[in-house]
């Protein structure tokens, strides 16, 4: 008798295609699965999922973060799976090489002028079909507004999960619970 394996109905959850219609989205899909499937690099496998990704889990990357996780590595080409945004604390933008799906108009004018480069990810393949010299970069996913309302709900004991709240004035959510002096404080 052979083993019964019940993985009749198991259905994975992991996306296998982009849901987004962008024919250009759609193109660059095409290529990465051709160089994830014909090169060993792990570095393609990881650009074709994060292509099928839906737009929260593609979070921009600021150009201060991408200054930071570069330091040590200038002569590689950042590889970001979405966007790169300007950030105005910024005073000195350094020479960088990006490779990355979208790029900001003031992000874009930035490196540009400090002599940097500008790649989309189909002339990153052509550049480096194996992902040699390039380090790959996410943004932070739980930056979002929503994700700080999610956890233990908030008034429970060591909670720190944002109230879904009107205003954030004297009249609101500012008695029992959240001072000793109305019963207690959590």
């Amino acid at each position: 008798m052979g083993i019964d394996i019940a993985n009749k109905h198991v259905k994975s959850k992991n996306r296998t295609a982009p849901v987004s219609e962008n024919v250009y989205l759609l193109l660059l899909v095409k290529l990465y699965r051709f160089l994830a499937r014909r090169t060993d690099s792990n570095f393609n496998k990881v650009v074709l999922k994060r292509l099928y990704m839906s737009r929260i889990n593609r979070p921009p990357v600021s150009l201060s973060r991408l200054i930071a996780l570069t330091k040590n590595a200038t002569a590689k080409t950042a590889v970001v799976v979405g966007s790169i945004t300007d950030d105005e604390r910024l005073e000195v933008v350094p020479k960088l090489s990006v490779a990355a799906l979208h790029v900001t108009k003031t992000a874009r004018a930035r490196i540009l002028n400090a002599g940097g480069e500008i790649l989309t990810l189909d002339q990153l393949a052509l550049r480096a079909p194996t992902g040699s010299n390039c380090i790959l970069l996410r943004g932070k996913r739980s930056s979002r507004e929503a994700v700080k309302h999610f956890g233990r709900g908030p008034g429970t004991p060591h909670s720190h999960t944002k109230p879904y709240v009107r205003s954030k004035g004297r009249k609101f959510e500012r008695a029992r619970g959240r001072r000793a002096s109305r019963g207690f404080r959590n």
